[in-house]
């Protein structure tokens, strides 16, 4: 089969990939399409030193498990944990010490032909979700778990830094839930994508209630911290290759709260979609055949880039 893999140095599309074998409780998914995220782009930059193939935001469709699920169309949590241990049993098992997770630790990834995922994981897409919707569950889930983890946020005044796709998510998100949200964009196209989808665009004002660092840069979190009022929130989305150098002195002398934020509740996501209260196309730039997909990563990684997926139905 197909598979677009990275060996630490290099990117290229494998024709000759032995299809993967489901153990028992696996599903075998035939991929859709998938879609590329920075933190695909930053694995190729050095990030958690991962080998192999990369991607885990897909849709697809069941070709070998549990009877009840063959046939049908899914999503999958990337967070593959051992279901054993405390942190399993307490519904954490993404933060599962010994965990893989899919494209990203220790589990080949979606952009391939077929992809192996535990059953457990998956979640059946609704009817009225289309494909391209529906791979955007996993970033819209990450977006979701900042209401799970900071609470109420109606009234709130929130700032998103950071106008591509992961951040006109959590502003889309935070403000169904009824924040007054700006979204930091500096650059007309920026400005102008945030307004087709109902997004405030502009500079965010010092004083926020809480800040959201989506920008994908080192320096995110800086500038978050210089945006917060005393006793506020920043939530931390970022993930880079790069190394962080911060005085965190404004963090503490006014008292904020940082809050890491990564993977969320697929439920509220594809509930989300399904009633068309988040958009999501007008995210995407382009849909590649997964036979393109080193050049699809250029254009992934280029400023300013919004969602390229791939599509591996096409040859």
């Amino acid at each position: 089969m197909r598979a677009l893999r990275w060996d630490g140095s290099r990117l290229a599309l494998a024709r000759d990939v032995p299809p993967p074998k489901p153990a028992a409780g696996d599903a075998l998914v035939r991929v859709a399409l998938a879609g590329i995220c920075r933190t695909d782009v930053e694995i190729t930059r050095g990030y958690l030193d991962f080998r192999g193939t990369l991607g885990h935001e897909w849709v697809g469709g069941v070709v070998e498990g549990n009877a009840g699920l063959v046939g049908r169309r899914v999503v999958g949590e990337i967070n593959v944990a051992c279901g054993r241990c405390a942190l399993c049993l307490a519904d954490l098992g993404r933060h599962c010490p010994t965990r893989r997770v899919l494209g990203i630790v220790g589990a080949d990834g979606a952009f391939a032909d077929l992809i192996v995922v535990p059953e457990r994981n998956l979640h059946l897409v609704p009817e009225g979700i289309s494909d391209t919707a529906a791979v955007f569950t996993e970033p819209l889930a990450a977006a979701f778990e900042i209401l799970d983890q900071v609470g109420g946020v109606s009234g709130a005044r929130a700032a998103v830094l950071g106008a591509g796709k992961l951040g006109l998510l959590v502003a889309q998100v935070l403000g169904r839930a009824g924040a007054d949200v700006v979204v930091a964009a500096r650059h007309p196209a920026q400005q102008a994508r945030a307004a087709r989808l109902g997004i405030v665009a502009g500079t965010p004002q010092p004083g926020a209630d809480i800040v959201v660092d989506a920008t994908g840069s080192a320096d995110g979190l800086r500038q978050a911290l210089a945006l917060v009022r005393p006793r506020g929130t920043v939530v931390m989305k970022t993930t880079v290759a790069g190394e962080h150098r911060l005085d965190l002195a404004p963090a503490v002398v006014n008292e904020v709260t940082l809050v890491g934020s990564r993977c969320g509740r697929f439920a509220p996501a594809l509930e989300a979609l399904a009633a068309g209260r988040i958009a999501v196309e007008p995210l995407i730039d382009a849909v590649v055949p997964l036979a393109d997909g080193v050049g699809a990563f250029d254009r992934a990684a280029a400023t300013g880039a919004m969602k390229i997926l791939l599509d591996a139905r096409e040859g």
